[in-house]
């Protein structure tokens, strides 16, 4: 996409190390990637910004990260596989921030590709309306083009950087077939979408329908998350990308179409954005991911953060090229920029304007018809933070380097939330606990190449969870006397199986009502904190007591 778009001259190629997102030296190294990396690029008077994010199960996280500031969602599928395990988490994760996605079927070159198997799993695993818009074209097994169903074109590539369109007409072998293909295509379409369906009842047969009509109705349809489109290309052959970025720009919406953007409108003109990623230089210092949703950041300004209710001053502004960044004085809304000068910032806070414009927007929320949801998601951040799989003990190689591996991990963890750190009180050791062996060996190679500390990691061990197996009750009656008054509570707590997650209610009915009401909410919070603490140890091998 960067080389089509004019970004960049060359291509790179991963197996060489020499792609533009994959720029830590771990991804060159391992062929994968790590961390998300932000690009925008031009495309057909458009404006793209592009954050490519990994495909590992252990760095689901940043994939988590950058959805809360995307508008929509392109998901690659290996073409010889359809629908894999990481996919399905990744889907959930587009459906849980409701975002509007198209696919993109890669790899077509090899033999054993094929779209009605990714078609079919797409439908098996989502229950979703797939929507193919072109077909690779094979001819003795190897992939030279693809055929264009909506406008009913053959493409052929000469080379990378050129290729040919020829319309298909009634002399084609792949005439009938291709037409029945759009036929096929317009009539799933009109089911969805009610102004195409009326625009079909007024032509005389479902091939009358003009491309026009039928991207128009795409677009439609994608934004509404009733279907999804499927596009089927071969990245590293070079065939299709560019009809991926026509499909980009056509059919997934603009920031002003963006569900997202509807929400942050009570803030009008003056600045709202979303910290989304954040990194460390050993130049510039941390550097803050920023996407804005209203107003505009210049260099200098003065914001305030609504999470940590702390003002601090904004350093540069750096439009991102992955590693390579472009100092700019001004951004506005739309746009993903990274910001030096924020200290206090963590992942998922909403930089404003000032104090008063937060208190003023809280007042506007209060007073909608939408209240509870709108504020819920304008000022919680709501990151999805999975809980860690292993842990393992981590040590310096001699007390000197301490300092230096506690900033490290300091900063690791402010990038990754997914990464817990802890101290054992009763072994005297740090404690890392991660998404998965990759994840932790990654950190371990990233403090050693990024901090120059050797660390020595532990054995690796499972982080298990208890459960419940049934309900339990108990009630406790505490009598005290205070001079010639006797006092006496008595706590009832019940425990019982959960399904998703942990919650916890209080009884507030007549009797339990009107007793709690005499409880202060400091006591309260304390009693909260309280049943959190127990349940963090269980009674078969101290294990996090879970769904409860």
């Amino acid at each position: 996409m960067l080389y089509y778009s004019g970004t960049i001259s060359e291509m790179g190629e991963v197996h060489r190390g020499n792609t533009v997102t994959d720029f830590m030296e771990q991804e060159r190294n391992r062929g994968i990637t790590i961390a998300s990396a932000c690009v925008s690029f031009p495309w057909r008077n458009n404006i793209i910004n592009l954050v490519d994010t990994p495909g590992h199960i252990d760095f689901t996280m940043e994939v988590e990260l950058s959805l809360k500031a995307m508008d929509s969602a392109v998901v690659v599928l290996d073409a010889s596989a359809g629908v894999e395990a990481q996919t399905v988490t990744v889907w959930n994760q587009a459906d849980r921030h409701e975002l509007p996605r198209i696919v993109y079927a890669n790899k077509c070159d090899r033999n054993d590709a094929s779209v009605d198997i990714c078609l079919q799993s797409l439908r098996d695993s989502f229950e979703i309306q797939p929507l193919l818009l072109n077909y690779p074209v094979r001819r003795k097994n190897i992939l030279e083009g693809i055929v264009d169903i909506v406008n009913l074109e053959e493409i052929f590539w000469s080379n990378r950087d050129n290729f040919t369109k020829k319309i298909i007409d009634k002399s084609h072998s792949l005439y009938d077939d291709l037409l029945e293909m759009r036929d096929k295509l317009t009539d799933s379409l009109a089911t969805l979408d009610d102004t195409l369906a009326d625009i079909v009842l007024c032509k005389e047969s479902l091939s009358d329908v003009t491309p026009g009509d039928l991207v128009g109705a795409l677009r439609r349809v994608t934004i509404a998350q009733k279907g999804i489109p499927v596009l089927c290309g071969s990245s590293y052959k070079n065939i299709g990308v560019q009809m991926l970025m026509d499909a980009v720009a056509d059919l997934l919406p603009s920031p002003i179409d963006s569900q997202r953007y509807q929400v942050y409108s009570h803030f009008g003109n003056n600045l709202a954005a979303r910290v989304f990623k954040i990194i460390h230089d050993k130049q510039r210092g941390p550097i803050t991911f920023l996407r804005l949703y209203s107003g505009h950041i210049e260099k200098g300004q003065k914001v305030y953060n609504a999470d940590q209710e702390k003002s601090e001053v904004v350093g540069k502004l750096l439009l991102a090229n992955a590693m390579d960044f472009e100092e700019v004085p001004r951004v506005s809304r739309g746009y993903l920029v990274a910001v030096t000068g924020l200290k206090e910032a963590v992942t998922g806070d909403l930089i404003c304007s000032s104090s008063s414009i937060v208190k003023t927007v809280k007042d506007k929320i209060k007073h909608s018809s939408k209240s509870s949801n709108t504020s819920d998601d304008v000022f919680r951040s709501n990151s999805h933070i999975p809980d860690p799989v292993f842990f393992c003990s981590v040590e310096p190689p001699s007390q000197a380097y301490q300092i230096r591996l506690d900033k490290a991990l300091t900063e690791l963890q402010r990038e990754d939330p997914s990464l817990s750190v802890s101290f054992n009180a009763q072994t005297g050791q740090t404690v890392l606990a991660g998404m998965g062996e990759l994840h932790l060996e990654i950190i371990r190679d990233r403090i050693k190449t990024e901090y120059n500390v050797d660390v020595y990691l532990g054995p690796l061990q499972i982080i298990y969870k208890e459960q419940l197996m049934s309900e339990a009750t108990e009630t406790v009656v505490i009598k005290n006397s205070v001079g010639s008054h006797n006092q006496m509570v008595t706590l009832t707590m019940s425990l019982r199986p959960g399904n998703k997650k942990d919650i916890l209610i209080l009884d507030l009915s007549k009797d339990s009502g009107s007793n709690l009401a005499h409880v202060s909410q400091q006591h309260l919070n304390a009693i909260k904190r309280g049943i959190q603490s127990a349940l963090l140890h269980g009674p078969l091998l101290s294990s996090p007591v879970k769904t409860v």
